[in-house]
C-alpha cells in the first residue's frame, strides 16, 4: 500500500506549480546543454572534417611528389643509359647493361630492343628473353608511336609471379630515327618504389592506394596488386572515375558499408598513376565525440547539484502562490466571489487585484452577451431574408423561419435535408464548392435549383461567409434568396435577343453565332456543315395585295414548313424580310442538296388567300459547304448568297450548289 501512495504523492508533486517550475528549469537546462552540444558537434565536425581534408591534401601531395620524383629519377637514369648505348653493336649491348649494375637498386631488370621490337639484350640474363618479340605489346606500340618516356600497365612476372611495370625510354640512331626501346622492370611487390607508403600510418582505418590510369590497383597496404579497385576502393567508384580522367582534389564519399570517408586524390603525371589517401569520417570525428561525451556528463552532474539548491529556494518562494492557487480554485467553484489574499509580496497583490477586476468584467460581459444573444435571436426570427448558420464541418445548426418557409421545411429539419432537395444536375458542383469553402474559408456563392415540396423548382442564390473570432474561425453564416422570377426574365431576354418575333426562328444574330460555332468545330475536328440561303420568289405581290398582314402570314407558314422539314439538330433562321437561312451540321453537300430540293417542293405548295385569290411562292436557293480556306463566316455567307443570286438568274424556283473544289456555281435543278 505504501508504494502506490508514494507514486501518487510523487505525481502530485510533479503536477504542482513547484514541480512544474523545477521541471521547467531542469528541462531548460537540458535543452540548453543539448543545443550547445549539438551546435558544438555540428560546427565541430565541419571544422574537424576541414582540418583533416587539409591534412589529406598535404599528405597526398607529399606522396604524389615523392612518387613523381622517384619515377622521374628512374626515367632520367634510363635516358642516360640510352645515350650511352647509341652506336653500339648488338653484341656490345649485353656488356654495357652489365656495367650498369648500380641500376639494379632501382630496377628488377633491364632490357634493350631493336626497332622492330625484338629483345637484343637483357640484364640479369633470363633464358629465352633475348630474341623475344615485343612488337605487339602495348608498351612497345605506345613508345614507337609517341617516342617519349612511358610507364607500362602492370603485369605479373612469369618467373617471380610478382606485379611488375616497365619504365621505357625510346632509343634513337645517329640520324634521330627510332631504334627501339630501353626498359627497366620495377617489382611492385618487393621493390623499393612504395617502401615509404608501407610505413605511412593514417590511424587505425586510414590507408593509401595507388592506381594506374586504367583503374588497376598498384598498391594497397592490406592487399596485393589486382585488376580493378579492391573492396576498400570500390566504395567511391564515381570519385575514382573522375580521378582516372585527370581530376584531383578532396571529397567526402560513401564507403561500401555506407560510412562516409574523407578522400584525397593526386595525379602522378609521368607514370599516369593516381594516389588516393582515405580516412574514415568516424575515425576523424571520434576524438570530438569523446570530448563532447565527457562534457555532457560534467554538465549533467552540475545540473543535479543546481536542481537540489533550486528546489529549496523555489519551495520558499512559492508558498504565497499556493494560497493564491487555492483561492482561485474556490472562485472557479463558486465558493467565493473575489480573491482576499494577505501577503507582503507586492507582485501577488497586483495579481490578485487584476484577477478581481477581470472577474468583475467577465460577469458584466457575460450578462451583456446574454442580452445580445436574445436580441440576435429576435432579429433572425423576424427578418424576411432566409438565413442559416453552419459549423466548421458544414453542418447546418440553424435556419430562420423565413428560410424554412422558403424551402418548405419544418422546424425539425436535419442538415442533410437541404442537400437532398438540390436539383441532381446542380448537386455535385454545389457540394464540391461547399467543401472548398470549408477547406479554404473563402466565400460560398452559387445559384442552384431547389425542388420545393409543392412540385415547384425554385432558383436560389446562396451566399455564405466565414465568421472569424479574435484568433480562429467560428463557423459560417449565409443568406438564401429566391431568384426564380429573375432567372425566368433573363432566359426570356436571351431568347428574344436571338429569335425573330414573327416566326419564332433564329434571327441574324443568333444564326451567325451558330455558324461561327460550326466553323470553329470544322477547323478543329473537320466536322462538315452546309449552309443554305434562300429568299422568296414573287413575295412582293402578296404584300401589295394584302398588305403586311398577308405577307406576315405567309412568312409564318413558310417558317413552320421549313422547321418541320429539317432535322432537330439543324438551325433555321429568318435573316430579315423574305430571306431565310438553314445551317445543317454534320451534313455533306450531296445530302444538303437533297434537303434543299425537299424544302423547295414543300414550300411551293404553301398558299395564302385574299379576296378570293390564292397566292403561292417559290424558292431561289444557294447551297455551300464549309471549306478549308474559310476563315470567317462572311466568306461562307457570300458564297451561299452568290449561289442564290445564280438561282434567280437561272429562272427562280431552283437550287444551285457552290462547288467545293473551284467555287463554280452548279445548278442542279
Amino acid at each position: 500500500m505504501q508504494a502506490p501512495a508514494r507514486i501518487a504523492s510523487l505525481a502530485r508533486s510533479l503536477c504542482s506549480l513547484q514541480g512544474r517550475l523545477l521541471a521547467g528549469l531542469a528541462g531548460t537546462w537540458l535543452v540548453i546543454v543539448g543545443v550547445v552540444l549539438m551546435l558544438a558537434w555540428w560546427f565541430g565536425k565541419t571544422l574537424v572534417d576541414d582540418v583533416n581534408l587539409a591534412h589529406l591534401r598535404y599528405e597526398s601531395r607529399l606522396i604524389a611528389d615523392d612518387l613523381t620524383e622517384q619515377i622521374n629519377r628512374r626515367l632520367r637514369s634510363l635516358e642516360r643509359l640510352e645515350q650511352s648505348l647509341r652506336g653500339m653493336a648488338s653484341g656490345e649491348l649485353q656488356e654495357r647493361l652489365a656495367s650498369h649494375q648500380v641500376l639494379m637498386e632501382w630496377f628488377e631488370g633491364l632490357m634493350v630492343t631493336g626497332p622492330e621490337g625484338s629483345v637484343l639484350a637483357d640484364w640479369p640474363v633470363v633464358p629465352g628473353r633475348t630474341g623475344l618479340d615485343t612488337s605487339q605489346t602495348e608498351y612497345f606500340r605506345m613508345v614507337r608511336s609517341a617516342p617519349w618516356p612511358y610507364v607500362s600497365q602492370p603485369f605479373v612476372g612469369r618467373a617471380s609471379s610478382d606485379a611488375l611495370v616497365l619504365m621505357l625510354v625510346p632509343r634513337f640512331d645517329e640520324t634521330g630515327g627510332f631504334a627501339g626501346v630501353v626498359g627497366g622492370m620495377i617489382n611492385l611487390t618487393r621493390g623499393g618504389l612504395f617502401r615509404r607508403l608501407e610505413s605511412t600510418r593514417l590511424g587505425e582505418l586510414g590507408y593509401v592506394s595507388v592506381f594506374t590510369a586504367t583503374g588497376d590497383r598498384l598498391f594497397h597496404p592490406r592487399s596485393k596488386f589486382s585488376r580493378g579497385p579492391s573492396d576498400a576502393d570500390a566504395d567511391d567508384d564515381e570519385t575514382l572515375d573522375l580521378a582516372l580522367v585527370g581530376w584531383q582534389g578532396e571529397t567526402v564519399a560513401t564507403s561500401i558499408d555506407g560510412a562516409p570517408t574523407l578522400m584525397s586524390y593526386r595525379q602522378i603525371w609521368p607514370a599516369g598513376w593516381i594516389v588516393k589517401v582515405a580516412l574514415p569520417q568516424r575515425q576523424v570525428r571520434a576524438p570530438l565525440a569523446d570530448f563532447l561525451g565527457r562534457l555532457w556528463w560534467a554538465w549533467l552532474t552540475l545540473a543535479v547539484m543546481l536542481m537540489i539548491s533550486m528546489r529549496w529556494l523555489v519551495s520558499r518562494l512559492l508558498k504565497p502562490l499556493h494560497r493564491l492557487e487555492r483561492q482561485i480554485a474556490q472562485v472557479g467553484e463558486g465558493k467565493r466571489r473575489y480573491l482576499e489574499l494577505s501577503t507582503n509580496m507586492h507582485e501577488l497583490r497586483q495579481v490578485a487585484g487584476s484577477f478581481n477586476r477581470l472577474e468583475h468584467e467577465r460577469l458584466a460581459a457575460l450578462n451583456h452577451l446574454r442580452d445580445r444573444q436574445a436580441f440576435l435571436d429576435a432579429v433572425l426570427g423576424s427578418t424576411p431574408i432566409g438565413m442559416f448558420v453552419a459549423d466548421l464541418d458544414g453542418r447546418l445548426n440553424y435556419m430562420n423561419p423565413s428560410l424554412l418557409d422558403l424551402l418548405g421545411l419544418d422546424a425539425a429539419f436535419r442538415g442533410r435535408d437541404w442537400w437532398g432537395r438540390v436539383h441532381p444536375d446542380d448537386r455535385p458542383g454545389t457540394e464540391d464548392m461547399w467543401r472548398h469553402t470549408l477547406l479554404t474559408g473563402n466565400d460560398f456563392m452559387r445559384q442552384v435549383r431547389f425542388r420545393h415540396p409543392g412540385d415547384v423548382t425554385l432558383w436560389l442564390e446562396v451566399h455564405a461567409s466565414q465568421v472569424r473570432g479574435n484568433e480562429q474561425p467560428l463557423g459560417f453564416v449565409g443568406m438564401v434568396k429566391d431568384i426564380t422570377e429573375r432567372r425566368q426574365q433573363e432566359a426570356l431576354r436571351r431568347w428574344e435577343a436571338e429569335h425573330d418575333p414573327l416566326t419564332g426562328l433564329l434571327n441574324r444574330r443568333g444564326f451567325e453565332r451558330r455558324l461561327e460555332e460550326a466553323l470553329a468545330e470544322y477547323a478543329k475536328t473537320g466536322t462538315p456543315s452546309v449552309l443554305i440561303l434562300f429568299d422568296l420568289d414573287h413575295f412582293k405581290p402578296i404584300n401589295d395585295a394584302g398588305g403586311h398582314a398577308l405577307g406576315d402570314e405567309m412568312l409564318r407558314r413558310i417558317a413552320q414548313v421549313v422547321a418541320w422539314e429539317v432535322r432537330r439538330s439543324d438551325h433555321v433562321a429568318r435573316q430579315g424580310g423574305d430571306e431565310f437561312a438553314v445551317l445543317l451540321p454534320s451534313c455533306t453537300l450531296k445530302q444538303a442538296g437533297e434537303i434543299a430540293e425537299s424544302l423547295r417542293r414543300v414550300v411551293s405548295v404553301v398558299t395564302v388567300a385574299h379576296e378570293g385569290k390564292v397566292y403561292s411562292i417559290t424558292l431561289s436557293m444557294g447551297v455551300t459547304s464549309l471549306q478549308d480556306g474559310d476563315d470567317a463566316i462572311e466568306t461562307i455567307l457570300a458564297r451561299a448568297d452568290a449561289a442564290s443570286y445564280q438561282a434567280k438568274a437561272d429562272g427562280r424556283n431552283t437550287v444551285v450548289l457552290a462547288a467545293p473544289d473551284d467555287d463554280l456555281i452548279d445548278s442542279l435543278w
